[in-house]
């Protein structure tokens, strides 16, 4: 299966991951989809980067980037919930990093 598919394809499945605790809090649609596609996004972004590091580094870097207009938004109505996005983020994105890079060889 080519990389850039299966960045897709993870990416989806980390937003779904993501969006589970997000319904269960009744948050608003547009937070949702907002989150949906950052993980597709950054799936597609971290399959067809070329950055010569670590591929969990990557994922978590290239995921950090893609959240930062977003947080910017977050963080100024609500400051505290930029915690909880932040490590989802950063589990999210290592493993995103690291399972595109296993399966994608």
């Amino acid at each position: 299966m080519r990389k850039t598919t299966l960045g897709l394809i993870f990416g989806f499945l980390a937003g779904i991951i993501d969006l589970i605790p997000m319904i269960i809090q009744n948050l608003t649609w547009d937070a949702n989809l907002s989150a949906l596609s950052l993980w597709i996004i950054a799936g597609f972004l971290i399959s067809t980067t070329n950055l010569k590091m670590n591929s969990i580094l990557k994922g978590i870097i290239i995921s950090f980037l893609v959240l930062i207009p977003s947080a910017f938004i977050i963080g100024w109505k609500e400051p505290f919930s930029l915690l909880p996005i932040s490590i989802m983020t950063l589990i999210l994105g290592g493993l995103l990093g690291y399972l595109i890079d296993k399966f994608g060889k």
